[in-house]
């Protein structure tokens, strides 16, 4: 049964995808000030200011294991208060951070605060709505969710303008503290007290036990980490790459926005695609396309200066529209065999691919210099060792479906 709100449709829709779309603001509007914030807390290697990009996601990987099982036991609403409390608090931390330290540590709690409306956002949906209906709202959300990438660089390049690096923070933290008062004033409880659940040390012990037991789930959560791994290296060095290695300075957000709408064009024609071809087959054709576009780049230009713009971005738009097709497939076949323990199967199976991509996209973004090729390496190793699993996993489907005894 649908809780009953006085929210209308619209202003429900718009409400979720704004506390999702948090996550996002504070990661892509930073873009643009990289830089200038490593010159003000004396980072020395230019590779350092990478990790204000990858330290989030830290945070954002962690947060759900916390965050989950309160929101089942608490309500989805105080948990969504205490998120956006850890928010500003963190954000103060990065404006007055002294050091590359400091900022890390804020921005890893910045991750954590975000991951409580991130999170909760999808359980509330889920309160209120199920099956085609739940599928029709999410889709609804994730429109309004994917425009925030497209325009946040160019948010923060005319904050930057206009004011300093640390008016970004501000702003940031205002948008949140809107969005936080909207979200009491208007959003009801969703999660009635019948149906709430005592946290318990033993919930996370058993899904820990029946995830890692899991050979799909395991399989499709490893590629998820390299894949994800491996954007999280060009989003990190996206501004490193456009403003110094082409000197794009002025053109960076609207170059970051262009390839966002590859990514969101392609997110969504899958969600046609794939209940025509499925999920496997959507997976392995999105695979294939990402290794082959690596491995031409890294052919072509091997041991050449950086091609001329468009041909980067060529490669780049292939390349993410693969992307579009593999991170929600990716993410529904791991969660297949786990669908009795849905939520903490979820968090679970995050907070693995997140602590494999932080570091993947740590490393390979240590290369990425004077040169756009050391990315593509890390592109075409990833998405190798992607099809590899991909391919040890339906060799052994293939084995346990003939090994089954036949059955009269």
């Amino acid at each position: 049964m649908q809780v009953k709100s006085r929210l209308s449709d619209f202003e429900f829709i718009a409400l979720m995808a704004s506390l999702m779309s948090m996550v996002a603001l504070t990661i892509d509007a930073l873009l643009p000030a990289l830089d200038i914030i490593g010159e003000s807390i004396g980072v020395t290697q230019a590779s350092d200011n990478q990790l204000l990009v990858t330290m989030i996601f830290l945070g954002l990987g962690v947060g759900p294991m916390i965050f989950g099982p309160l929101s089942d036991s608490y309500g989805r609403k105080p948990v969504v208060y205490f998120g956006f409390g850890i928010f500003v608090i963190a954000s103060l931390i990065c404006v007055y951070a002294p050091n590359l330290e400091y900022m890390i540590a804020g921005r890893i709690l910045q991750g954590i605060g975000l991951s409580a409306p991130r999170t909760i956002a999808i359980a509330i949906v889920r309160d209120k709505y199920s099956g085609d209906q739940m599928a029709r709202i999410m889709s609804f959300v994730s429109v309004v969710f994917l425009l925030v990438p497209i325009v946040a660089p160019a948010i923060g390049k005319w904050i930057l303008d206009a004011a300093n690096w640390e008016s970004i923070f501000y702003i940031q933290v205002l948008t949140g503290v809107l969005v936080m008062i909207w979200f009491w004033k208007r959003q009801p409880e969703t999660l009635k007290e019948k149906n709430r659940i005592p946290v318990r040390w033993k919930v996370f012990t058993n899904g820990f036990k029946q995830v890692l037991n899991q050979r799909i789930t395991m399989g499709y959560t490893f590629v998820s980490g390299f894949i994800f791994g491996s954007f999280m290296v060009y989003l990190s060095t996206s501004q490193q790459v456009f403003e110094e290695q082409y000197g794009l300075k002025e053109e960076f957000p609207y170059l970051f926005a262009g390839l966002a709408v590859v990514l969101a064009i392609s997110i969504f024609s899958n969600a046609n695609l794939v209940l025509k071809y499925g999920m496997r087959r959507m997976v392995n054709l999105a695979t294939i396309s990402y290794f082959i576009s690596s491995l031409a780049y890294v052919v072509f230009y091997y041991n050449e200066p950086n091609p001329a713009i468009y041909v980067l971005l060529s490669f780049f738009a292939v390349q993410f529209f693969a992307i579009g097709y593999l991170f929600g497939n990716l993410r529904a076949l791991a969660m297949e065999p786990v669908g009795h323990i849905a939520g903490i199967a979820a968090a679970i199976t995050g907070l693995i691919s997140t602590l494999m991509a932080v570091p993947i996209s740590t490393y390979i973004g240590k290369f990425v210099m004077g040169s756009v090729y050391p990315l593509f390496v890390g592109f075409l190793a990833s998405s190798l060792i992607s099809l590899s699993i991909i391919g040890y996993l339906q060799i052994r489907h293939r084995r346990d479906v003939h090994t089954v005894p036949a059955t009269e």
